[in-house]
């Protein structure tokens, strides 16, 4: 085979330095990485010159150099090389090392033979040890040293791994190989017996560490033909060399093939600085840096592979279905892969590198997960919002909807978080569930508020509607029965508005605690508007006073009141001011206990029965004003809407308020009875018929007289409607006079310009006679109209305070 199939390279040069980059590129050609454990390293070891490169490449097809005989003997091979067997299964690894008593390193110096020999023992799994036929028995034979320097760095591993020893006789004699073997196996027994031994392998025999195999080959050069086919029949016994019953099939501690360049690389390391090659620690350390490597790959991959990347974006802004599936599925991978590669390394440390890299996986996709069941919670907690408001829409009954409503979104929270959980984690989503429980009930509470708000208010609302213009009305009316018929309506509403309160409560089942309060708190709601109320009222008793009395002053049964002169001023005032001081006595305070007070009494004592007091203040005995107070005996500050004093100063403003109204009625009066008295005094009228008797008889006797006198009444009837004395002398008799003075003349003149008027107009006699006669009825009309709505304005009257009661005193006429 060419050196492209065998793939040779210098592994290690003769100055003992490693080159790392071409077993790389060897491992990346051969594809060592991929075989796992299924491999095997084969070495040979020998003589100078012994033909081992030669026996490499019949062996394995390999194109190791060759010394040539023609030029003398020499060393072909330095340091270490290495190529790959063609055609062998499994794949192997051979290494030609440099060969050992070479002129060429001198006499002393082996030390790069022992470290050789110990790389060789290391990491190959059969060693081949090239030797000389007639060094068989002979005891300063040429195997003697290389027999000793493989058992002496043997005791440098501390648990050497069980590596099989391939005797290669070569040049075979006439002496039969079954003879040849017993000797060279005794030889190896002593040379074995004769190393020094460390305390603990005193006692272990040569078959503990070596699997010892002896075989023999004709000379090259003389039987080549023969050499060749012997060399094929040994080349069988590598194939499958590591199955069980091969060469190798009973090999101990082998590292995995991707762990084969830093495996060699490090035993070197050691091997160079003189230490002891602890091979349990190399391999754990191999393990350790291998699985390392593999585990920081497969993070890697996960971190750019292009379904996570995609699968993290997505889950930042909503629910990603099958989210679980899909992140345990991407891990999942990884770690079969991490598994796959690492699985040929220590178990101990493969697994502890898988935890290791399962953690960080999971760390990596940890605020995935937490975004997805923040996402779960938020749309759970959405979705019940609105679930919530339509069951309540729907009108079901506000604690079972609640309930209802929070288990079924619960579940669906759990199943939710069932699809995102991730096998490979051991996430619990509890706490998430419990943030989630609290939210729902916040909100339960919320909205349950409310609706304890809205319901509170509607019944307030219903409350207020029922009470406002009732009691306004009621209080308006005031009289006795007003309070009681204020607590009788305050009782029937509130008895309505708290049984409808506590039939609507009954859906939230709340504790009776809590029931109590709310309706307690409408039943106070009940009484502080009646209360509120009251006190607007009470702000405006002045006004109501005085409507109520000019009501009950000014109006008849209904009907406006005239002022005849019959009426008894002071009677019906007294009555009026009685009826505004019970108005009074009502809005002094607030009565919803019925409970008992003579706030009335007091009232009708010290302001309407007044003369009393004036009589004993007059007689100077000694008395006590009930109003000089700021409270009222029986009645508590809180109820008190106005105070005693107060309503001895409303009082003092309402009697100077409504004065000038009983002021106008006496005047009316007055100005009724001059209106309506023409007559002269009964001793006048007397007088007349006494001392005008004779006269009377005359006019009797002679009705020319009385035609003459009757003309003369049509004359000055018109004189006096024409003129309106009574209206000029209103305004005094003085003026009176100087007006009719003006007015006489022309008011003469015009009456004679009808009269020649009415003498010119032609008609029939009956017609005339009509308008003559209805004439003298329509100035008496107009004369009786102007007279009645005329008033003296001459008239006074001196009213004094209510205490003495109203004195009226008659007019004088100027």
């Amino acid at each position: 085979m060419g050196e492209e199939a065998s793939c040779s390279i210098q592994l290690i040069d003769g100055d003992g330095g490693f080159n790392v980059s071409g077993v790389e590129s060897f491992m990346k050609t051969v594809k060592l990485n991929e075989c796992g454990l299924s491999y095997a390293v084969v070495s040979i070891m020998g003589p100078q010159s012994s033909g081992k490169s030669t026996l490499l490449n019949h062996l394995f097809k390999t194109n190791f150099r060759e010394m040539d005989a023609y030029r003398g003997r020499s060393q072909t091979t330095k340091g270490i090389w290495m190529a790959r067997g063609v055609n062998i299964e499994p794949l192997t690894v051979v290494m030609d090392l440099e060969g050992t008593d070479g002129r060429e390193r001198g006499e002393d110096d082996t030390a790069f033979e022992k470290q050789s020999a110990l790389f060789a023992l290391a990491v190959s799994d059969i060693v081949l040890i090239n030797m000389w036929c007639h060094d068989i028995g002979r005891e300063q034979a040429a195997n003697k040293p290389l027999l000793k320097t493989v058992f002496q760095v043997m005791m440098r591993l501390f648990s050497p791994r069980k590596t099989t020893l391939l005797f290669v006789i070569r040049d075979k004699s006439r002496t039969p190989l079954e003879n040849l073997e017993p000797i060279l196996r005794e030889d190896i027994q002593k040379i074995w017996d004769s190393v020094p031994k460390p305390e603990a392998h005193k006692e272990t025999p040569l078959s503990e560490f070596f699997n010892v195999q002896v075989t023999a080959l004709p000379s090259y050069e003389e039987k080549e033909e023969q050499f060749k086919e012997q060399v094929g029949q040994l080349r069988e016994r590598f194939n499958q060399s590591i199955a069980p019953g091969g060469l190798a099939g009973d090999r101990r501690g082998v590292v995995p093939a991707s762990g084969f360049s830093f495996s060699a690389q490090q035993i070197w390391k050691i091997i160079k600085e003189n230490k002891d090659l602890d091979l349990p620690a190399h391999k754990v350390m191999v393990a350790t840096v291998r699985c390392e490597e593999i585990a920081n790959e497969k993070l890697a991959n996960v971190t750019n592979d292009e379904e996570w990347i995609e699968l993290e974006e997505e889950v930042q802004h909503d629910i990603v279905p099958g989210f679980g599936k899909k992140l345990s599925n991407i891990l999942d991978k990884c770690l079969s892969e991490y598994d796959m590669e690492a699985f040929y390394f220590e178990e101990g440390v493969r697994t502890s590198k898988r935890e290791q890299l399962e953690s960080k996986l999971l760390q990596l996709v940890n605020p995935a997960y937490q975004a997805m069941i923040g996402h779960i919670r938020a749309k759970t907690l959405d979705s019940f919002k609105d679930s919530f408001e339509k069951s309540l829409e729907k009108g079901e009954g506000f604690a079972i909807a609640a309930r209802e409503n929070s288990q079924t979104f619960l579940s669906k929270f759990d199943k939710s978080c069932e699809d995102a959980t991730i096998k490979q984690a051991n996430w619990d989503p509890s706490k998430v569930r419990d943030k989630l429980k609290r939210d729902i009930d916040s909100e339960i509470l919320s909205v349950r508020n409310k609706k304890l708000s809205e319901l509170s208010e509607k019944y307030e609302k219903q409350v207020d509607k029922a009470l406002k213009d009732p009691v306004e009305a009621l209080l308006d009316a005031a009289g006795d029965d007003t309070w009681p018929a204020i607590r009788n309506l305050l009782k029937k509403e509130t008895k309505v508005a708290v049984s409808g309160l506590e039939s609507d409560l009954s859906s939230f089942e709340l504790d009776q605690e809590t029931v109590d309060q709310m309706l307690s708190k409408l039943e106070n709601h009940a009484k502080s508007v009646v209360e509120a109320k009251a006190k607007e009222e009470a702000s405006r008793v002045l006004i109501r006073m005085k409507d109520r009395f000019t009501t009950l002053f000014s109006r008849d049964a209904d009907m406006p009141r005239v002022w005849t002169g019959k009426e008894d001023i002071k009677s019906i005032t007294k009555t009026a001011r009685s009826a505004s001081m019970k108005l009074l006595s009502t809005m002094a305070a607030i009565r919803l206990d019925d409970e008992k007070d003579d706030i009335q009494n007091t009232l009708s004592i010290a302001l309407v029965e007044t003369n009393t007091n004036k009589n004993i203040k007059e007689r100077g005995l000694d008395s006590f004003d009930p109003l000089a107070s700021s409270t009222w005996e029986t009645v508590h500050s809180e109820k008190t809407l106005i105070t005693p004093v107060q309503c001895k100063n409303l009082w003092r403003q309402f009697k100077s308020e409504t004065e000038y109204t009983v002021t106008q009625a006496i005047s009316a009066q007055e100005a009724h009875k001059r209106n309506n008295n023409w007559l002269p005094p009964p001793w006048a009228i007397a007088a007349m018929l006494i001392l005008g008797f004779n006269e009377f008889m005359t006019l009797l006797r002679n009705p020319f007289y009385l035609a003459v006198i009757f003309v003369a009444f049509l004359v000055g009837k018109a004189i006096w409607v024409q003129m309106d004395i009574m209206g000029e002398f209103r305004h005094g008799i003085i003026p009176g006079i100087l007006s009719l003075s003006t007015k006489f003349v022309p008011t003469i003149m015009n009456i004679l310009k009808r009269l020649a008027d009415e003498g010119q107009t032609p008609g029939p006699p009956a017609q005339q006679h009509q308008n003559a006669s209805s004439a003298i009825p329509k100035s008496f009309g107009n004369g009786e109209f102007n007279n009645t709505n005329s008033s003296s304005s001459s008239a006074s009257s001196n009213v004094t305070s209510l205490e003495s009661g109203p004195e009226l005193s008659s007019p004088v006429m100027q």
